[in-house]
């Protein structure tokens, strides 16, 4: 679908310019997004330390929940 789309802008575009930018604009990535290597991340993202609080969280919630279940 992406090949017939992008044909079908071609074939509006007036010079090669226009097709270049067209193209450009078709294969950006996501705004706010950078590469691999980046420093930024995406709004609303857990950093690593965050992640791993959550997951003990969890897991102590789990331990609670089971140890209510055997009792």
């Amino acid at each position: 679908m992406l090949a017939a789309a992008e044909a079908q802008i071609d074939q509006s575009a007036e010079d090669d310019k226009e097709r270049a930018r067209n193209r450009a604009k078709l294969y950006a990535p996501p705004k706010g997004w950078l590469a691999p290597g980046g420093r930024r991340s995406r709004p609303g993202a857990m950093t690593t330390a965050q992640a791993q609080a959550l997951m003990q969280q969890l897991a102590a919630e789990d331990a609670r929940v089971t140890g209510m279940r055997s009792s």
